[in-house]
């Protein structure tokens, strides 16, 4: 497969993480633009001072209002970017000085400075916890409608809904940063807890593999060397006994790598959806695979099949779908497990000879007595494997059945 166009760390540095405060200048720019785009209801107090119905005096004081205004607001929302909010006494001080300009600058300027109060209502909805949110919000959308009223202005009643429904619309985008937030402290603590496990399952095997062999080198090297003196010839056959127990234990050591170095299918999966899901693919995934008569070397060489495969797509292919199959399937060669990754991109390299990733995995399924075919589709690319099933645990009557379906 081809040479990967864009590394890992520019692909993570676009990405803007909900609930994290800007990792970069660009970063922290692109969520600027989102903040400012919400300053069109700003539009009408600018017109309206842009018109000249007011007295110099009057245009004056009210460009420096908007300008407070405009400046406490955007310190609030900087301020708590990228975190779970939570009220301070700082805060709160600046959304009560955000209400006092709302209310000063409507009673002073006229109706067209009544959609401030909208921002009020986000500052409420996302600084403040939830149980004063709830009441601070609908007090901030009657306050509006009194000071409106005060000036004749009927029209106030229409703003009602929206600064009480934009309020609680962003009490909502609070706890959605709150739980992402939560949500990836939890998945390091649990990568940690797994870390954790893994490595106590490695003590356990390797006290189980050489804590016994161990021990009897030991002894038996204690024999041998009360022996040599008297009796030379007992004393090399405990040394011909520590020899073979030497390269038993060596064998064991070597088999017990082997394992933690192959792959399993069903841990494929769970990474395949992940990576696909980090990269903002679609990932249509089957259930965890039932392996019954699948060797485990054709298991190893499928999860080395699906992770190229997933890798290809997340970093070649520029998909936006991504559909993974695992079935049993009857052929004239016998029974075969088959996996297929499908996508929606341009897929691979765009020559015609096969990269480094396809020919590494068509001799790893060789080895394993499988197949490999890749190839371009009508909509996008295509890989398939296959690996054979022991014959005698595999029926005829599982064509096609997709695995773990329990068919």
């Amino acid at each position: 497969m081809t040479e990967d166009p864009l590394p890992d760390e520019a692909r993570t540095d676009r990405i803007v993480r909900l609930g994290q405060s800007p990792r970069s200048i660009r970063e922290a720019l692109r969520k600027s633009v989102w903040i400012v785009i919400w300053l069109v209801f700003l539009s009408s107090p600018v017109q309206d001072l842009a018109a000249g119905h007011h007295t110099p005096a009057a245009t004056a004081s009210g460009w420096l209002g908007l300008a407070a205004f405009v400046a406490v607001y955007l310190t609030l929302v900087f301020r708590n970017m990228g975190r779970a909010f939570t009220g301070t006494l700082a805060v709160t001080l600046m959304v009560l000085a955000l209400g006092a300009l709302a209310v000063v600058l409507s009673l002073t300027l006229g109706a067209p400075w009544l959609g401030l109060f909208v921002y009020v209502s986000v500052a409420c909805g996302t600084t403040f916890p939830l149980r004063v949110s709830y009441w601070t919000i609908p007090l901030t959308a009657v306050v509006m409608l009194l000071v409106g009223l005060h000036g004749g202005e009927r029209d106030a009643r229409n703003l009602v809904l929206l600064v009480v429904l934009i309020g609680f619309a962003m009490t909502g985008v609070r706890q959605l940063v709150r739980t992402t937030v939560e949500l990836r402290k939890a998945r390091a603590t649990v990568a940690q807890l797994a870390a954790n496990e893994e490595r106590l399952r490695l003590a356990r095997d390797l006290h189980d593999l050489l804590g016994h062999s161990l021990s009897l080198i030991t002894l038996k090297s204690e024999l041998a060397g009360r022996m040599l003196p008297d009796h030379p010839d007992k004393a090399a056959q405990q040394v011909a006994d520590i020899e073979q127990v030497s390269r038993q234990a060596l064998v064991d050591v070597r088999e017990a790598v082997t394992g933690y170095r192959r792959p399993r299918l069903a841990g494929e999966l769970a990474g395949a959806q992940v990576a696909l899901t980090a990269a903002d693919v679609v990932a249509d995934l089957p259930a965890e695979p039932v392996l019954d008569g699948v060797p485990e070397d054709s298991e190893s060489a499928l999860a080395w099949t699906l992770r190229e495969a997933v890798t290809n797509v997340v970093r070649h292919s520029g998909a936006r779908r991504c559909v993974v199959g695992i079935v049993r399937r009857q052929t004239l060669e016998g029974p075969v497990l088959e996996l297929s990754v499908e996508d929606d991109g341009s897929g691979g390299s765009s020559g015609a000879a096969p990269g480094n990733g396809l020919t590494g995995l068509t001799e790893r399924l060789e080895k394993a007595g499988g197949t490999l075919e890749a190839g371009r589709v009508r909509h996008g690319f295509r890989l398939v494997a296959r690996v054979p099933l022991a014959g005698d645990r595999a029926s005829a009557g599982a064509a096609d059945d997709p695995v773990g379906s329990g068919a």
